[in-house]
């Protein structure tokens, strides 16, 4: 798809849901965050790690909006037990609404989001119709593809690991173990189809926003020393 073609399924995703909550609340109705710093990366490269750092940083009290989170919430298992995809349309929705919650109005991180050129074009729309009320930062973390992979392994080996400790004391609960943990084949796939079909969209949308690309390679503490550094300049 061409830039313009991104635009044009941008706006057939992002209008319909707009005019939906628009006739719903009204113009004075629409409150988004006054912050919102969307934040994505490679497979294994931190987001979970360093996101309460960036919580802190910011001071921002609001816990982070987790788009697999919001893909498991009652209204997407609502579409999904009535027999509909949770597509595009769908999620922008689902992420919207949560947006419009009253314990987001200060600032939030939305991880997980954009994950595609369209999405991205999304992003602009509703900057757009957003303007001064509401600032959006982009952060990108990055790692090579045989750190991503390694990390992805070793959480899948700390997964089971804990899971045998709560089968053997019955304590705690069970975790989700998922294939791209366990299997490296999978791990690489993983990254390489976040590098084709995340990574360039999310490079382009420093033309739009302020966009901060950190490297998460080295320690937890010199990572932050960037992330300070970043999102501070």
């Amino acid at each position: 798809m061409t830039e313009s073609s991104h635009s044009v399924a941008a706006h057939a995703i992002f209008d319909p849901v707009w005019n939906q909550l628009l006739s719903e609340y009204g113009t004075d109705g629409l409150k988004f965050p006054k912050f919102i710093l969307w934040l994505n990366g490679a497979p294994g490269s931190g987001k979970g790690t360093h996101t309460k750092f960036i919580l802190k940083l910011l001071d921002m009290p609001a816990k982070p909006v987790v788009m697999s989170d919001l893909l498991q919430s009652p209204t997407a298992k609502a579409l999904k037990d009535a027999g509909k995809l949770v597509g595009d349309p769908e999620v922008i929705e689902i992420l919207l609404r949560r947006l419009m919650m009253a314990d987001l109005a200060d600032g939030v991180i939305v991880d997980g989001f954009p994950r595609t050129a369209v999405q991205g074009e999304v992003l602009k729309l509703l900057q757009a119709k957003l303007g001064e009320k509401s600032r959006f930062d982009v952060i990108v973390f990055s790692i090579p593809e045989e750190e991503s992979v390694a990390r992805q392994l070793k959480r899948g080996r700390e997964t089971i690991a804990h899971n045998e400790e709560v089968k053997r004391t019955g304590k705690g609960q069970l975790c989700e173990v998922r294939k791209t943990d366990t299997d490296p084949e999978a791990c690489a796939r993983r990254y390489r189809t976040f590098l084709e079909q995340t990574a360039n969209p999310l490079q382009a949308l420093a033309d739009s926003f302020s966009c901060h690309f950190i490297d998460t390679m080295g320690t937890i503490e010199e990572v932050d020393e960037r992330i300070t550094a970043s999102l501070k300049a």
